[in-house]
């Protein structure tokens, strides 16, 4: 009979940690990177917002406003879906 060595058994917090992510590597750096992009996104968006309300530039701001609010609605849908996809593993 074999026995195991005490110092090879792995605490069961770590072992749930570890099974986690192998079904899912990087998804911490993925969801920071989803929120860095977000709050990145939704800043730009209230900056062209206030070129747009100001009357300054606007043949440039409204496509600008635009892409920053597809970004944002980019990293929601993202976001999202990585926790439907945590939520059924």
């Amino acid at each position: 009979m074999v026995q195991q060595n005490p110092k090879n058994r792995v605490n069961p917090e770590q072992y749930a940690r570890l099974k986690a992510e192998i079904a899912a590597p990087y998804r911490g750096l993925r969801q920071f990177i989803y929120i860095s992009c977000g709050a990145s996104g939704f800043i730009g968006g209230l900056v062209f917002l206030s070129q747009l309300l100001a009357g300054r530039d606007i043949n440039s701001a409204l496509p600008n406003l635009a892409l920053q609010v597809g970004v944002v609605a980019l990293m929601v849908f993202l976001w999202r879906w990585e926790q439907r996809r945590q939520k059924r593993s």
